[in-house]
């Protein structure tokens, strides 16, 4: 699958993708609200400024990932791979970041703190 045949099932009200393997795709500004990437390969993918509030992407391999200016609000993102992505001025209100990993290349906004957020540093 790639990210036009994903936008266009979603479009067509499809929300459950698990395990998809989307790695470089770009998805700028895509609007996919509630849509479930559990456990999906997005590395290296470009979500920057993408709307994706509701989302499940917990377990989803996001190493590398554009994700600035992303809403996140409310996403799951549970034991996701977050190494070397980037989050600045995503907006992650109420996104459960349990066991998350990050590491010294994940760039999160300023004053953000992934330890109060419960996130693993690898």
């Amino acid at each position: 699958m790639n990210a036009e045949e994903l936008k266009r099932r979603f479009a067509a009200g499809e929300r459950y993708f698990p395990g998809v393997n989307l790695n470089r795709d770009k998805l700028i500004g895509a609007y996919l609200p509630g849509i479930n990437l559990w456990g999906s390969d997005l590395s290296g993918v470009n979500l920057a400024k993408a709307k994706l509030w509701g989302a499940d992407l917990s377990r989803a391999n996001l190493a590398k990932a554009n994700l600035t200016r992303a809403n996140l609000s409310g996403v799951k993102l549970n034991e996701a791979n977050l190494r070397g992505a980037k989050l600045n001025y995503a907006k992650l209100y109420g996104a459960n970041l349990t066991g998350a990993y990050y590491d010294e290349s994940t760039r999160f906004s300023r004053g953000f703190d992934p330890i109060s957020r419960n996130m693993r540093k690898v």
